[in-house]
């Protein structure tokens, strides 16, 4: 039985994500088809990345994930299937790929080759869908592109630290249902250059001096009221490892949401100082 996720910026109105369900269970015997997402925003792929990236772990190995973002064949942008940690993704080479194998490295890496036998408009369905068949069948990536050694790298995933070592700077990458806002500056590298120095974490002109690595550890629950704490912001190491600025108890409806209180965006410059 095979596992195919789905995570595009298709939305939830339109026939797209339909019609692809339909040529996979008519391709696949026996699919299982999971929506990751489908509200990505459009042709955003640092967000489709960010939530690719801590969703595929969660599924067994050998699962196929069809990532339908910025996907259009252009000459700059071709259509990769990779195979890393054992997870099958098939997409654009736009940096969404190089992103999931920033730990990792591929096991393997393949161009996607079999335009010239298949007329397409719909790419996610007509060739991606086309591709993970023949992978569920037991098919190699070999045959149906040529091997590659490198993917495309994109800036932007990347945080930049200064020659002094005084400085990382980041930047805003993904900004969740709560309206937390996720930067691209991971725990690990945190650590790396904080040798034990103190630091000031800098968004817009708002200061943060503690980084803690659950919600619950900005609140003393032995002296204070959780209650009176609604509202306040934090900065947390989050489940993915990476530094998020949040509103405790956030709720966009209510209290507001980091992203609206703080004055934050995707692509807003986030940056820690060490003293």
């Amino acid at each position: 039985m095979a596992i195919i996720t789905l995570t595009t910026d298709f939305g939830e109105r339109d026939h797209f994500v339909g019609a692809i369900k339909g040529f996979i269970l008519s391709e696949i015997d026996n699919a299982t088809i999971v929506d990751i997402s489908h509200l990505v925003s459009p042709f955003n792929i640092m967000e489709a990345a960010y939530i690719l990236k801590n969703a595929y772990k969660t599924f067994p190995k050998g699962s196929i994930h069809i990532i339908g973002v910025d996907s259009e064949l252009t000459p700059i942008n071709k259509h990769m299937a990779v195979l890393i940690d054992g997870h099958y993704f098939i997409g654009a080479d736009n940096g969404i790929l190089s992103f999931l194998a920033s730990e990792i490295n591929p096991e393997k890496m393949v161009e996607i080759n079999i335009h010239d036998r298949i007329e397409s408009v719909f790419p996610v369905l007509d060739v991606f869908v086309k591709v993970a068949g023949h992978i569920s069948r037991g098919g190699t990536l070999e045959v149906i592109g040529k091997s590659i050694t490198k993917l495309k790298m994109l800036k932007d995933l990347s945080p930049i630290i200064n020659n002094e070592e005084t400085q990382i700077t980041g930047s805003v990458i993904y900004v969740d249902n709560y309206g937390n806002v996720i930067t691209n500056i991971p725990m690990q590298l945190f650590e790396r250059y904080k040798r034990g120095r103190n630091f000031e974490l800098w968004a817009r002109n708002h200061k943060f001096t503690e980084i803690y690595r659950k919600y619950s550890e900005a609140v003393n629950f032995d002296k204070e009221n959780p209650n009176n704490k609604d509202g306040e912001k934090l900065a947390i190491f989050n489940s993915a490892n990476l530094i998020e600025l949040a509103i405790y108890r956030s709720n966009l409806d209510t209290v507001g949401g980091a992203s609206t209180l703080l004055g934050l965006k995707y692509r807003d410059t986030v940056t820690v100082n060490f003293t």
